[in-house]
């Protein structure tokens, strides 16, 4: 599939860079071919409940989150999130990312889940939860996210986990973070 048609309704992901990194880290041109972005906050609400409707069931998702601070990250999932009261997912394959910081001179990169631990949490009064509060949504998106990284997926060097590091490395801090754009692809 041509690069720059992928992620073309992308309100996000507009670096060619990022396209590039996310096709390498998905692998799957499958789900390259075939995804369509099934859920964009502002087009289809800032919450949890709209959020879980269009996205659970669907099987390999892809969650990308911007803040209101310019920090761009988030999730892919292999099996996808379940309408639930609340769950915890195992995926060994997937995985958290982080595509641009607040200055924009990060390098992008690809955070693997530990063994074992679960990948994803899927709970109707959360948005997109990703390991253990690795970074997670409550159900009004327009409320402060959390960024706790680590707990689940496996931390850069030099980061430790609970530490100031590793709760500003993904969103600039541990819940003073706004969701600008959310938006999530599937097949």
């Amino acid at each position: 599939m041509e690069l720059q048609k992928i992620f073309s309704d992308s309100e996000i992901v507009r670096d060619i860079e990022y396209v590039k990194k996310l096709q390498e880290w998905i692998n799957d041109n499958d789900f390259f071919s075939k995804m369509k972005k099934g859920f964009s906050a502002k087009r289809d609400g800032f919450n949890s409940q709209n959020w879980h409707n269009a996205v659970d069931g669907k099987g390999k998702t892809l969650v990308i989150i911007k803040t209101k601070q310019n920090f761009i990250f988030g999730g892919f999932t292999q099996v996808g999130f379940k309408h639930s009261s609340g769950e915890q997912i195992n995926d060994s394959n997937a995985f958290i990312f982080s595509l641009r910081n607040d200055k924009g001179d990060r390098i992008p990169a690809k955070f693997t889940i530990k063994q074992p631990q679960y990948a994803i949490y899927s709970g109707l009064s959360y948005g997109p939860v990703f390991g253990n509060d690795d970074f997670y949504l409550n159900s009004d998106f327009h409320q402060p996210g959390y960024s706790n990284f680590g707990g689940s997926y496996n931390l850069p060097n030099g980061i430790t986990y609970n530490t100031d590091s590793g709760k500003s490395y993904l969103a600039g801090s541990y819940d003073k973070w706004v969701v600008d754009e959310l938006e999530s692809y599937f097949i």
